[in-house]
């Protein structure tokens, strides 16, 4: 039996907390089903008021109440515990649930302080990099010098930066090999809004690029699914506030990147409205309008803070868009039904009906895998030939 931890500590907090939240959450759909069932109403209209009175919202209150308390207790009776147990190690399994968990719900659990809320991080070699002092994370021993070229990956929606090896193979050290780059990888809490990642990101390498133990000469950006608009985020907020990191900036490169959405978030919202129209189904969107505000932002691939901006690619800075169809070859069913599984291919090279949302990328700068997935674009050979064809251009 392994040795408790202080991070076996914090993530049974955080799962007690989820779990009790849940358990709130569920007493309170059946609450608003019980409200609705009492007062008839008709099929079709607004929901009534979610709360029920006399006994039985009394009932309904000392099980809320109950379920906090135990909750609180629980939580208060472990919280000493954790300066007394050593730091613990993390997993690739543990790494993968708090990602999965983050981005579904990453945005509540940093609302509500929830130990599993992951901290935006760089990481090098599968050590977080500190932002003020980068040389500290270099083993001397184990990796090679800092140098002034550095590759950063973006992973994706419900991803962490472990997941960029898929198959053996991982993109970001195969380039970073070939091409003489410092790998960087971002790990994020990707269930917070892709513009305020997007932030966070910008005012992160800021940071990094001022304190590199070495002169930054180049930065390249690649990244995948979500990843791309974080990127796309990170230039955009760098801009607005005049960031020294841009300047820098030599390449975007985009692998699956939903630039005007993805149409799972857009069937999800639909969902919703629809069930919404009626009062005795509409307490149970609130299972679904629980999802994260990172999944509710792919619904447009909004990028900014307010949602109607059109936010163009970088200016000055060429930008690379890989896609993937699960066809076969091209066509109109495999580019609006199909895509990559996740991502229409459109979307993902910023094509738009609306040629004011259009993003600039020259058909030089653009590829398209054919018979592949969403996931396959991390693993692929010819993707990676194109990614190295692609850092080794001059344009």
């Amino acid at each position: 039996m392994p040795t408790p931890t202080r991070t076996h500590l914090s993530d049974l907090r955080g799962i007690t907390r989820l779990a009790i939240d849940a358990s709130q959450g569920i007493a309170g759909i059946v609450e608003h089903m019980h409200r609705t069932v009492q007062s008839a109403p008709l099929p079709i209209g607004k929901a009534q008021a979610n709360r029920t009175r006399g006994i039985t919202g009394f009932v309904y209150r000392s099980v809320r109440g109950g379920m906090h308390v135990v909750g609180r207790g629980i939580d208060m009776s472990l919280a000493p515990l954790m300066a007394l147990l050593p730091e613990g190690e993390s997993t690739p399994a543990r790494d993968a649930f708090l990602a999965a968990v983050n981005g579904v719900y990453g945005d509540y659990l940093v609302r509500t302080g929830n130990p599993l809320a992951l901290e935006m991080e760089l990481r090098l070699r599968g050590r977080r990099l500190d932002p003020d002092e980068p040389a500290r994370t270099f083993d001397p021993e184990a990796d090679a010098a800092p140098g002034g070229k550095l590759l950063l990956l973006v992973h994706g929606l419900c991803m962490n930066d472990r997941q960029w090896t898929r198959e053996g193979h991982d993109h970001g050290r195969a380039l970073a090999d070939e091409h003489g780059y410092t790998p960087l990888y971002l790990r994020y809490n990707t269930g917070l809004r892709i513009a305020a990642n997007g932030r966070s990101l910008a005012d992160l390498l800021e940071r990094v690029t001022r304190r590199w133990p070495v002169p930054v000469e180049e930065i390249v950006i690649l990244g995948h699914s979500m990843g791309g608009l974080v990127a796309r985020g990170a230039c955009h907020h760098g801009q607005e506030v005049g960031h020294t990191w841009l300047k820098r900036l030599r390449k975007l490169m985009f692998l699956g990147t939903p630039h005007h959405g993805a149409p799972l978030e857009r069937g999800g919202h639909r969902l919703d409205f629809v069930m919404d129209l009626s009062p005795y189904s509409a307490p149970f969107t609130q299972i679904g309008k629980t999802r994260s505000a990172g999944i509710k932002a792919l619904r447009h691939g909004n990028v900014s803070l307010h949602a109607t901006d059109v936010v163009p690619l970088p200016e000055g800075v060429p930008c690379y868009a890989a896609a993937a169809t699960l066809a076969e070859r091209r066509g109109a069913i495999a580019e609006r039904l199909l895509g990559d599984g996740l991502v229409p291919l459109d979307s993902a090279l910023g094509l738009h009906p609306d040629p004011a949302r259009t993003l600039e990328l020259p058909k030089t700068r653009q590829w398209i895998g054919y018979g592949m997935g969403h996931l396959e674009l991390l693993s692929r050979p010819e993707v990676y030939a194109q990614l190295s064809k692609w850092l080794a251009s001059r344009s």
